[in-house]
């Protein structure tokens, strides 16, 4: 995923991504405890994504204007 993808969608959208990642990042957790984690690098990149969404989405707040 990249940031420029994630700069063209609607806060809403960026929302529901972040909970989308958030359950699969759960899940990945659980995976690795079981030993059933074939991708272990999945876990990693799930990590950054949401990162960078919520990067994205401080930057929105900050740069709107104050009402």
């Amino acid at each position: 995923m990249k940031s420029e993808d994630l700069k063209g969608k609607t806060a809403d959208e960026l929302k529901t991504q972040v909970l989308q990642l958030r359950k699969e990042a759960f899940n990945l957790r659980f995976q690795k405890a079981s030993g059933q984690l074939s991708n272990t690098a999945r876990i990693r990149q799930v990590r950054r994504d949401i990162a960078r969404i919520q990067t994205v989405m401080t930057v929105r707040e900050k740069t709107a204007p104050a009402k």
